[in-house]
């Protein structure tokens, strides 16, 4: 059977390659930063799960120390020029995306047909896992294709993923981490507290308050904590479930999907998604670094009540 468990030690051996390819770049003076940056993290995906909560603990205080103190610095990989890449690009034209396209092709596939494969009459892949399987198991057949096609060096992906990382920096990881948080504050039950707090200053005897409150208030905290990943426990917990599931019967599959994309709506407003708003804006030297953000806001506010308004009609129906 094809676990999620295989994709970790294919990304850490991804992340240990980077600490190895950094150790060795002379023109990056922060080298030291980067590789131990990189080999920590390739640590905890190659043994996260077998290393305890304590040294997995230890990993993170490490990864944020060198993060946080500037330790980390931009190489200058044995790779393609920027003149080079856009000659390719424009010998190529919009053929160059089409490896990109096999990656939601096959994450959309398998999720709706990995399941029922069967081998000995073991399930081929995880079914609690599928989608996030399918999904890397698209990036792995993107890559393949690019390599077949563009025939590059062979260590071309390495140095360029390198390369990119090495641009975003310790925001690559964002993401991980403020999803850790919404585990953390689920555990702590933050969502009984907003619970309590929203029963005591919102009506929500009615499906349309409690529907608002759940997008709304998905939207409002990944705006605070950066990530709809960390803001959907929380929220789901205080609102999602107790309330448009059990007290009014909503179908929690379409609560989940819309409620995902009213907390993505926040991701568009706020500076605490670094990797989406922030980094952008430093990659293409824009002189307001708030200018995604800006830009992005008459879009994202349509696009929450829009969210608001199908969940009502959906949610309670289906």
């Amino acid at each position: 059977m094809i676990t999620l468990q295989y994709f970790y030690f294919l990304a850490g051996a991804l992340f240990a390659a980077f600490a190895v390819l950094s150790i060795g770049d002379g023109s990056n003076r922060k080298r030291l930063g980067n590789t131990a940056f990189w080999a920590l993290l390739a640590v905890s995906f190659l043994g996260g799960s077998y290393i305890g909560d304590f040294a997995n603990g230890l990993i993170v205080l490490a990864l944020v120390v060198l993060g946080g103190f500037g330790l980390l610095g931009i190489g200058k990989p044995a790779t393609t020029s920027p003149g080079e890449r856009a000659e390719s690009a424009k010998r190529r034209g919009n053929a160059i995306f089409l490896p990109a396209l096999i990656i939601p092709a096959v994450a959309v596939l398998g999720t709706l047909y990995l399941k029922s494969f069967h081998v000995g009459g073991v399930p081929l892949v995880d079914g609690k896992q599928v989608t996030l399987i399918s999904l890397a198991l698209g990036a792995v057949l993107a890559l393949l294709a690019a390599m077949i096609w563009l025939r590059p060096p062979a260590f071309a992906p390495l140095q360029e993923g390198r390369r990119i990382v090495d641009t975003i920096g310790w925001a690559a990881i964002l993401p991980q981490m403020l999803a850790a948080l919404g585990a953390i504050f689920f555990l702590a039950h933050v969502g009984d507290a907003v619970r309590e707090i929203a029963t005591r200053w919102i009506p929500l005897d009615l499906p349309l308050a409690a529907v608002c409150a759940y997008c709304i208030g998905m939207a409002l905290f990944t705006i605070i904590m950066g990530n709809a990943f960390a803001a959907f426990p929380v929220m789901t917990a205080a609102i999602g479930l107790p309330l448009i599931v059990h007290k009014f019967g909503g179908n929690p599959a379409i609560m989940g999907a819309i409620g995902m994309l009213s907390g993505f709506c926040g991701t568009l407003m706020t500076p605490m998604a670094a990797n989406f708003n922030i980094v952008p804006a430093a990659l293409l030297e824009l002189p307001d670094r708030n200018a995604v953000i800006k830009a992005q806001i008459p879009t994202a506010i349509p696009l929450l009540l829009a969210n608001t308004v199908l969940m009502y009609f959906l949610v309670f129906r289906f």
